[in-house]
């Protein structure tokens, strides 16, 4: 049988003589190939060159930034590094203030946010950087700070609709070193401005922020003055100090001893003072009175002698340690009124120990004002271990007698112990972690159906009084996560995470403009 054309252009391989095609013993040349490729090569790299400096890296990019990247977008060095993708110090450059020991941005200050513990901000390995939340190239007008529930619960194993924790604030008390029956107030208020509506005589002391957002902090002058503390609140006739029997300072007495914090004996009114025998009284007795306080100050350093630091607060230093802040914020206030108080000295060594004190009281302003410095409220605290040891049990109930009578006008509202007013918060901080607005809400909500863990309205349909166990200052009087699952849940409003809450927890650190200063 004939060979074919196919079969006598193939040879043989090795001694059996096997059929192979020629081509495969004797390959075509490459050369077109290779010249093909090299120039399809050239054609890229060249594309890309000019995609980088005239196209702004477009080819390269995964998409465009948003808005507030997009000037780094034609260089991509600036969040990404060589084939190790975007560091989280690339982040930092911009959005942290440099040198802050624990950066507002970064996992470390959210573990301390959400637990208060110091113990928490060593960094792990594992830990998401901030572009496994935030992601980029995905339009101009992407809102990456929008981050979905799922990063969330990477660690927090609950969503707001199942398993979310009750709020922490709920049923919780406040230190209260403050008397104050809400039913009596809305009655005697209600009966005052003849109001009808029970919400407007909580009104009328809940004054709302310019926002509507929150509400500002009780003020005694604004809330409280028109009915307390009147031209005819005084003390009661008081032993004046002589020698080392207990009394108080009569203001003559005061103003010759001078010492730090005397300034107000200078303008001190003196016909506010009676004297009768070896006895004095004051009418009228102010807020915050500053004879009641300093003579209250004085009986307390007789009575505990170690507490020294407690002299630099009006009140107590009974706070939770997470409200230390407070207490150091109020002593430097304390301290610099005390400075101010040098400057009209005439002695020139007056005024140069004067600036260092400047120096170190703006020093510890600094400290304190960071909101991730540790501080120790301890420091503050007038303890009942620590009574003078140099003192008679007798000398110690004249005295404790002494400054309880001192502050019979204060204890119409004020709890008074160790010597010591109780302190009182000028607002709730009820959500530590989580952010409210009311005036998204009043439109929807009256304020006594979510706020009713006081029975206002039960008592002030009858105008009765309701128990101190249920009304009290020191109830928070916050609705239940419950409450607000009624109107946040799945296709009704929104319920994602950062409705509520922030991740980063101190934002107002990132507007320091000194970006490369300590």
């Amino acid at each position: 049988m004939p060979r074919s054309e196919k079969q006598r252009q193939k040879g043989f391989f090795s001694d059996v003589r096997l059929p192979v095609a020629r081509s495969y013993v004797y390959p075509r040349s490459r050369r077109a190939m290779l010249l093909a490729g090299g120039t399809g090569a050239v054609l890229l790299l060249g594309l890309m060159a000019f995609d980088m400096v005239a196209g702004g890296g477009r080819l390269a990019s995964n998409g465009p930034l948003s808005s507030n990247h997009a000037v780094f977008e034609t260089d991509c060095g600036t969040c990404h590094t060589a084939f190790g993708g975007i560091a989280n110090d690339r982040c930092a450059t911009c959005h942290e203030k440099y040198g802050d020991a624990v950066g507002t941005y970064s996992f470390t200050s959210h573990y301390l946010y959400r637990t208060g513990d110091f113990t928490r901000v060593v960094p792990a390995p594992d830990e998401p950087t901030c572009a496994t939340c935030h992601t980029e190239h995905v339009g101009r007008t992407a809102a990456i700070t929008q981050v979905d529930d799922f990063h969330c619960q990477g660690c927090h194993a609950f969503s707001f609709a199942r398993g979310h924790p009750e709020f922490a604030a709920v049923g919780a008390q406040d230190p209260s070193g403050l008397i104050f029956p809400h039913t009596l107030h809305v009655n005697q208020v209600k009966l005052i401005r003849q109001l009808a509506d029970v919400e407007q005589a909580c009104l009328a002391c809940h004054t709302p922020d310019a926002d509507g957002t929150g509400f500002q902090p009780l003020d005694f002058e604004a809330a409280c003055a028109g009915c307390h503390l009147t031209a005819g609140a005084a003390t009661p006739w008081l032993d004046a100090a002589a020698g080392n029997a207990p009394g108080v300072l009569p203001l003559d007495a005061l103003r010759r001893d001078g010492g730090p914090g005397a300034r107000w004996t200078r303008d001190a009114n003196p016909a506010a003072f009676e004297r009768q025998g070896g006895q004095v009284r004051k009418r009228p007795v102010e807020h915050a009175d500053p004879w009641v306080l300093d003579n209250l100050r004085r009986i307390r350093r007789i009575l505990y002698p170690t507490a020294e630091l407690a002299d630099l607060l009006r009140a107590s230093a009974d706070v939770p340690p997470a409200d230390a802040r407070a207490l150091y914020a109020e002593a430097l206030a304390t301290l610099r009124d005390y400075a101010d108080g040098l400057r009209a000295a005439a002695d020139p060594e007056i005024q140069r120990e004067r600036v260092q004190v400047d120096h170190l009281i703006a020093t510890a302003e600094q400290r304190v004002s960071d909101p991730l410095a540790p501080l120790d409220e301890t420091q503050f605290l007038v303890s009942a271990g620590q009574l003078n040891p140099q003192l008679a049990p007798g000398q110690v109930q004249a005295y404790e007698g002494l400054a309880d009578a001192l502050t019979q006008p204060c204890q119409e509202c004020h709890t008074v112990e160790r010597a010591t007013l109780g302190r009182t918060q000028a607002d709730q901080a009820a959500f530590h972690r989580a952010a409210f607005d009311h005036r998204a809400h009043i439109i929807h909500r009256r304020c006594l159906d979510c706020h009713n863990a006081i029975p206002i309205q039960e008592f002030a349909a009858t105008g009765q009084f309701a128990p101190a166990d249920v009304d009290h200052s020191g109830i928070q009087n916050l609705p239940g996560i419950a409450s607000c699952q009624t109107c946040h849940a799945p296709g009704k409003a929104a319920d994602a995470c950062l409705t509520c809450h922030a991740f980063h927890p101190d934002q107002s650190q990132h507007a320091n403009l000194l970006l490369y200063q300590e």
